[in-house]
């Protein structure tokens, strides 16, 4: 058993390793910059919760104290033009706090790359290993695309296959790439926390066979039983047209998108399997290409994915939360209320409003909530596409669709935050109640603040789709679970 430190703990991998490591005995403290994401993780009880930023020493000095082994997962795909500078800078702290608090191990997921001349993001990559490696012990293993139910590359891979028949793609869709399971990933990471001694090194990590790119996408859509796409690669589709077609054709903002069509330039395959003599395979071998993606589309389909790329990866910075209405005075602010009292239960009702969007149609006028979204995207933003985690449940922090959930309270109340392309901010909320006379009173709230005048604009000409579609919706949802309570009695 060791004590842990894991950076990254709400993002896609690290919210995986935690719970595998708590398994093996391990005692772990996770970093965070919001301690109420992790509200609503299983394990949330089982760690030591450290709240703050990567780049105060004081607070990632706290993380590695008492720390043998802490594994840094943390790798920005924004658009920022000094995101290279701030991922410096936090590496730079890891390392110094890490080597003062007598850490023993660090352990660093980084990215296959060729040698010579890299994209931006993998050469950020290759700079913070070299920065925690010039301080500390520090093991950096590096992977290529990894494939699991919710990653980032899976969902590439997924709706380019699933949208077109012909597929318009760059040269470098020949290109070959080397993915890994992420169940493989996963064995590689928790076996690093159990070498017996302390590792100094780079270890490239992936799975048995290497693929072109279009061989992925066909792949992929033999083993979810579609007719297999044929790739046509056009020497015109620079990286940032293919960047701008991703955004459009997937669920990935235009940032996440240019960071991976930009590192598949070169080839990204292992140079050496040494890592073999470090850690070897899971027992059961490692799993090929085809076989990630049969796993991946059956967690999808039992509902049962336990982390994504949308929650983990933040479109904008966090907006400040909803004030109180109290406080709303002296601030241009509009809202849209909807009221309406049911024979259901605070439960049913609460089970109905956890649907709402991803493979739900919103309960009213779907085309024109899926139009919204397309508008959204063709502007940029993240559009309707990135679904949910689960189609029945939601947890603090969850992303539905182009919201996220920003206050969760089991029969009382969902609130949910706009990240689309608006002039302002806006939120979307539902509260239950139960009434004196037995009755239960759904409230939907959709709140504005808008920013200068084209917020105001932006405002009144969708007020009159809300005059449509709201009270369509609240109506659908208490009908929906008033049905539910009918077909549950015997």
């Amino acid at each position: 058993m060791s004590r842990i430190a894991v950076t990254g703990a709400t993002g896609y991998i690290g919210g995986r390793l935690v719970p595998r490591l708590l398994s093996q005995g391990h005692q772990v403290k996770v970093f965070t910059r919001d301690a109420q994401r992790l509200r609503d993780v299983p394990w949330h009880a089982e760690v030591e919760i450290i709240e703050g930023d990567l780049a105060d020493l004081e607070a990632v000095s706290r993380l590695c104290y008492g720390a043998e082994v802490v594994y840094y997962l943390v790798h920005s795909m924004s658009g920022s033009r000094n995101f290279a500078e701030q991922e410096k800078n936090c590496a730079s702290v890891m390392a110094r706090a890490a080597l003062q608090q007598g850490v023993g191990q660090v352990v660093y997921l980084s990215g296959l790359h060729p040698s010579g001349k890299l994209s931006e993001h993998l050469e950020s990559r290759v700079a913070v290993g070299e920065i925690l490696s010039a301080s500390v012990n520090t093991l950096i293993l590096q992977a290529g695309l990894v494939i699991g139910s919710g990653s980032a590359s899976f969902e590439m891979i997924r709706h380019l296959s699933d949208v077109l028949p012909v597929m318009p793609a760059p040269r470098w869709v020949r290109n070959q790439v080397q993915p890994i399971a992420i169940r493989d990933a996963l064995h590689y990471l928790v076996a690093a926390a159990q070498l017996q001694q302390p590792v100094h090194g780079a270890y490239d990590i992936g799975g048995p066979q290497a693929y072109s790119y279009a061989q992925l996408m066909q792949i992929y859509a033999r083993v979810a039983g579609l007719r297999e796409p044929a790739v046509w690669a056009l020497p015109l589709l620079t990286p940032r047209l293919a960047s701008h077609w991703v955004n459009l054709v997937t669920p990935l903002p235009r940032t996440l998108a240019s960071a991976l069509v930009a590192s598949l330039q070169h080839d990204c395959v292992m140079q050496s399997r040494k890592i073999d003599g470090l850690i070897p395979p899971p027992e059961q071998g490692l799993c090929d290409y085809p076989r990630a993606v049969h796993l991946a589309l059956e967690k999808i389909n039992a509902d049962a994915v336990e982390t994504t790329w949308a929650t983990a990866h933040p479109i904008s910075a966090p907006a400040e939360p909803l004030p109180s209405d109290p406080q709303w005075a002296g601030r241009k602010s509009y809202t849209d209320t909807r009221r309406i009292t049911t024979t259901a239960t605070e439960q049913a009702l609460f089970k109905v409003v956890q649907r709402l969007g991803g493979d739900s149609p919103y309960f009213a006028f779907p085309t024109l909530w899926r139009l919204r979204g397309l508008m959204d995207k063709l502007a940029g933003g993240v559009g309707s596409r990135r679904g949910r985690r689960s189609n029945s449940t939601l947890a603090l922090g969850d992303v539905v669709d182009w919201w996220r959930v920003e206050a969760l309270e089991k029969d009382q109340l969902l609130r949910l935050r706009a990240e689309m392309r608006v002039p302002g901010q806006a939120w979307l909320e539902y509260s239950i109640g139960r009434q004196a006379n037995g009755k239960t009173e759904l409230i939907q709230r959709a709140v504005f603040f808008p920013r200068g005048l084209w917020g105001r604009c932006y405002w009144w000409a969708v007020y009159p789709f809300h005059g449509v579609i709201f009270p369509a919706t609240i109506a659908n949802i208490a009908k929906d679970a008033e049905q539910a309570r009918s077909d549950s009695r015997p």
